[in-house]
């Protein structure tokens, strides 16, 4: 079978199934808790259950797990469906919530109570955790286990009414306190908790766990196929013994490996530690694996997505090197991105044999690699910026730029030759004193003449001011948690940002707005930024020229 048609796990689950009539359609859903942003192992999952429900001609529900007030907000949920669309998919009006279902839940729960398959119990958190056991020894009974069906379901509902205070009481499910499985050691249904919940407001005192109200809500909505990474492998045999026992629709859970990024974190309480202890600029700070910090950085929603449909659906968990996100990345806007000429460090030029005020223009390319991109016409004067580093006093071997006497191609220019270095008091080179050959207009040389070293410029009278924040890798190491003290953000990289003042761009760039991607020639791809000003545009660098996973990869096929 050829790569494009082979299946996957999950694909051959679902067409098991309705092969043998288990169901007859597929429905599937993405359930995020609106207690943070989204980051791309997120983007993994909701992809996974986009494309597997549009694959059977099915649909894919959109439900918010806001079961934890204390930490939910309405701003997490706008900007979940903000990067749920920016990805390209969308639930069209089946967006639910978990809380739609509170009221059914609650029934629910007294249903099982009295059925005496769940009870209340007074043991403090602490308690519980003790009397559950360990992973080779089983847990202890509540002493509140035997409680009578009538007076479980009296201090349920006064549970609900509000005479308890907070963490008093707990409705717990009635499994086995000697289950191999830990989940099954009769896990906690119901909490205590006066919380404001940003949609039932103040009406209930009680909330669902995770647990008990993931399941119920999946057969609510008759979700066929329910798609969850592999953590929750351990819960399948919980979730399924509530659907058991409620007598409701049968919905699958099917569990996939999630996705781990070198030199970042994926954990959302991790993230939320970066941004609460200032470590990072929020949320969407271009150095975030979150959709929003990825997307202000410069990533495009193709990028993204051949990134994970390369990652693919595995059931085992592994760690991907992030330098195939950064080579989606590169390959995507290698077709799209308009080249530019940028400096960054800025050292003056001045063509002493060029006329003061004369401006010519010359045509660029504007991408070669797309012919109907087409070209621009860009200044060029007697005054240049190029960068600091091309200009060397004493150059080294196999240096190929400027240096004295030596001559270079202006890339869509003139050739130039470096005749005499202007130094301030302190004997820096603060500018270049060079001559140019009006028969090499193109860059084009003249039979028998070669030059090695082609240097990207900009007309000084024209240039645009800019500022660039040039990000590098969020943590030095590979994998965070190899830190010798076990403090994961002892890891942090102290140079993940550079930003850099005073740079100069071509005129055109005056006119960039936020979101707009452009190659700077040599430098890699950059996204201006939203803390752009009129006439002070500020550029991120999205990922650098150099592909470090293609080269791995080319010397591997070698």
């Amino acid at each position: 079978m050829s790569e494009d048609k082979r299946r996957h796990f999950i694909e051959e689950a679902i067409e098991a199934d309705l092969a043998a009539g288990r169901f007859d359609r597929v429905q599937t859903r993405f359930p995020p808790e609106p207690n943070g942003y989204l980051h791309i192992g997120h983007a993994k999952a909701f992809s996974i259950d986009f494309e597997m429900a549009a694959k059977y001609g099915g649909h894919c529900n959109l439900r918010f797990d806001d079961t934890n007030p204390t930490r939910e907000e309405t701003e997490y949920v706008d900007a979940i469906k903000e990067d749920i669309r920016w990805l390209g998919y969308d639930w069209d009006d089946r967006c639910f919530y978990a809380s739609d279902y509170f009221e059914q839940l609650y029934r629910w729960a007294e249903q099982l109570v009295e059925a005496g398959r769940a009870y209340v119990c007074d043991l403090t958190p602490d308690e519980v955790r003790e009397h559950r056991g360990t992973l080779t020894g089983p847990g202890r009974n509540s002493p509140y286990r035997d409680r009578p069906v009538a007076e479980n379901l009296d201090l349920f509902r006064r549970m609900r009414a509000g005479e308890f205070p907070d963490g008093a009481r707990t409705l717990r499910a009635k499994i086995d306190m000697a289950a191999p499985n830990l989940n099954m050691r009769d896990p906690v249904m119901y909490r205590i908790l006066r919380a404001y919940h940003h949609r039932t407001r103040d009406e209930w005192c009680i909330y669902p766990t995770y647990d008990w109200a993931h399941g119920q809500s999946d057969s609510i909505e008759r979700v066929t196929h329910s798609l969850c990474s592999l953590e929750f492998e351990d819960h399948r045999p919980l979730y399924e013994w509530f659907i058991r026992e409620l007598g409701i629709f049968p919905s699958r859970q099917i569990e996939f490996a999630r996705l781990n990024l070198t030199h970042t974190v994926m954990s959302k309480r991790r993230l939320r530690e970066l941004v609460e202890g200032g470590y990072v600029a929020g949320w969407d700070d271009p150095r975030m694996p979150t959709l929003c910090g990825l997307r202000r950085r410069g990533y495009t929603p193709e990028a993204i997505r051949d990134f994970l449909k390369r990652v693919g659906v595995a059931k085992s968990d592994s760690v991907i090197d992030i330098a195939l996100l950064e080579h989606c990345l590169r390959e995507d806007l290698n077709r799209r991105a308009t080249r530019v000429m940028a400096v960054l460090r800025p050292l003056k030029v001045v063509i002493e044999n060029w006329p003061e005020d004369h401006i010519e223009e010359l045509e660029a390319v504007n991408n070669p690699e797309d012919p109907a991109a087409g070209t621009r016409r860009v200044p060029f004067g007697r005054e240049l910026y190029i960068e600091a580093d091309d200009y060397r006093e004493e150059p080294p071997p196999k240096y190929f730029r400027l240096a004295p006497g030596r001559e270079v191609r202006l890339k869509h220019a003139y050739f130039i030759r470096c005749e005499r270095a202007v130094r301030d008091e302190a004997g820096n080179v603060v500018e270049l004193r060079c001559s140019y050959d009006p028969a090499t207009r193109g860059g084009e040389a003249p039979a028998g003449r070669r030059v090695k070293g082609t240097l990207h410029w900009v007309s000084a009278r024209h240039a645009v001011p800019f500022t660039v924040r040039l990000y590098d890798h969020l943590f030095v190491t590979p994998d965070p948690d190899e830190a010798p003290d076990g403090d994961w953000k002892t890891n942090l990289n102290p140079r993940s940002l550079e930003r850099l003042e005073g740079c100069r761009a071509e005129a055109g760039l005056a006119q960039a707005a936020a979101g707009d991607r452009f190659q700077f020639l040599r430098h890699g791809y950059f996204c201006v930024d939203r803390d752009s000003r009129p006439g002070a545009p500020v550029f991120n660098r999205a990922v650098a020229l150099r592909d470090t996973w293609a080269k791995v990869q080319a010397g591997r096929v070698g």
